[in-house]
């Protein structure tokens, strides 16, 4: 069940109806209701795993507690050390046993040594990436003592499981998400509105952006062999801004949707299309991910290598970014797509500017130039995250730099009027952004500077616009569902 379908509307119209109309005078109820409703939410995605969602919510419930409540710093070091030997061990086994036997029987098999071990059928958690990441913070953070372990059941078990985020996040720590499970939660008529255009912007960005860029990247990057470089540049350029519109538009719906419920959860971009260089690219971008390795890897990593001075830190930065790139998925692609974005650091590092921050209020040729820069740094790293394999990216790149690079792009099945549209919807959604770079969504600007008559037209024009694509063009799944 996504977010972009008519079951989950229908789902959510029935919660959304209980949630604050039968049970919204009892805080229990309310968040019993939440957690079944987390529940069904989660098994209709699928259902097979649902029990091994609730086992490692019990187990992570009871080892906050023992951590707390242990005497002495043996006993709290063992019950820590269970929790991330089960957080980070369920993880590298769904997500990454048969990469690791692949790896090791293609590297045998290069010494002509056949190992011939054997890959699982396994079928991977939805949404584990998210929720493991979830219990690691919770149990660091008691361990460190910036968090107390939740004593109520019920309150963890939502926080691991809540259904507007446990997809495909964004992640939430629990000592900014827990302590708004434990308060008792009033409906905000202002706060419900914004949440609907929120919603209603993640919709047009998924919809109607996401998927028809899809439309086109799908086929550039399955047949770029036979088409000119100029078709693979706009097919860089198009899975670049897909990619940004499908991810960023589900984190829309999904903090719209939690606003209707009464939750502030983590804002996950910023505009990053505006951002004046790498370091500022990650501020805007996945920022629930980047603040959660910052904070328990990047900074740990940091202080241990301080003694090496720029080196130290340049090693920091790579190592967190690697990282980065593993989390995605069991792929050499991934691995090396983290590995250059923190090699994309080291000029920052070294100039000492990687941690200034500008905020943009007006744009001049300079910001403009560090934009389009910033921008073609990512694109040209999205071939790798991409492509299905290191050997597949670099044959793209060697394509790119073909002399068809000045022909007339062919893009199949596409006429020129289509591709117009797609382009102008695109500049539509940066104008808006850009319009709205200080507030925290787009329509936040629109909704609060324009009479309530334009405010309704535009909505409803945004729906007609919504609705015919989402029956014009090809359903696309959200690509960090796979994540």
């Amino acid at each position: 069940m996504v977010f972009n379908s008519i079951p989950f509307v229908i789902f959510f119209t029935v919660f959304f109806l209980l949630y604050w109309l039968v049970v919204n005078r009892n805080l229990k109820a309310q968040n019993l209701l939440l957690l079944l409703g987390s529940y069904f939410f989660y098994a209709w995605t699928d259902w097979r795993l649902l029990s091994f969602l609730i086992v490692v919510s019990g187990l992570n419930y009871s080892l906050g507690l023992k951590i707390e409540s242990a005497t002495n710093e043996k006993s709290k070091r063992i019950f820590l050390y269970l929790g991330l030997l089960q957080g980070l061990g369920g993880l590298l086994f769904f997500k990454y046993f048969n990469f690791f036997v692949s790896s090791f029987n293609d590297a045998f098999h290069s010494i002509g040594i056949s190992l011939g071990l054997n890959t699982l059928n396994l079928i991977v958690p939805l949404g584990i990436s998210f929720f493991t990441f979830r219990t690691i913070s919770y149990l660091l953070d008691i361990d460190k003592g910036k968090a107390e372990a939740s004593k109520d059941w019920l309150v963890f078990f939502n926080y691991v499981a809540f259904f507007p985020s446990i997809l495909s996040g964004p992640i939430d720590k629990a000592k900014t998400f827990i302590p708004q499970l434990e308060s008792k939660r009033e409906f905000n008529y202002l706060n419900a509105v914004d949440g609907l255009r929120q919603i209603l912007w993640g919709l047009f960005k998924k919809v109607v952006i996401a998927n028809n860029c899809a439309v086109i990247t799908n086929d550039v990057f399955a047949n770029y062999q036979s088409l000119p470089a100029s078709s693979l540049v706009i097919g860089m350029f198009l899975y670049t801004i897909q990619i940004y519109a499908d991810f960023s538009g589900y984190s829309d719906m999904a903090i719209g949707v939690a606003r209707l419920l009464g939750f502030k959860i983590t804002k996950n971009f910023d505009f990053p299309f505006f951002a004046q260089n790498i370091a500022d690219f990650w501020r805007r971008w996945h920022i629930s991910l980047t603040s959660w390795l910052t904070e328990y890897v990047f900074t740990p990593l940091s202080i241990y290598f301080r003694d090496y001075a720029n080196n130290g830190l340049i090693l920091a930065i790579v190592i967190n970014f690697t990282l980065i790139g593993i989390w995605h998925g069991a792929n050499w692609t991934y691995i090396l797509f983290g590995f250059l974005h923190g090699i994309y650091y080291i000029p920052l590092i070294l100039k000492g500017t990687m941690n200034k921050k500008k905020r943009l209020t007006q744009t001049g040729l300079k910001e403009l130039f560090n934009m389009v820069k910033t921008f073609t740094l990512v694109m040209l790293t999205f071939v790798i995250f991409k492509a299905t394999s290191i050997t597949e990216a670099f044959d793209f790149y060697r394509h790119l730099g073909s002399k068809s690079l000045l022909q007339l792009p062919i893009l199949n099945g596409v006429s020129l009027l289509y591709f117009g549209a797609i382009l102008s919807y695109i500049l539509f959604m940066l104008v808006m952004e850009w319009k709205a770079k200080t507030k925290e969504h787009a329509l936040e600007y629109f909704g609060t500077n324009q009479p309530k008559i334009m405010r309704w037209l535009f909505y409803v024009l945004l729906l007609l616009v919504i609705y015919y694509f989402s029956s014009a063009v090809s359903n696309q799944d959200f690509i960090y569902l796979q994540f």
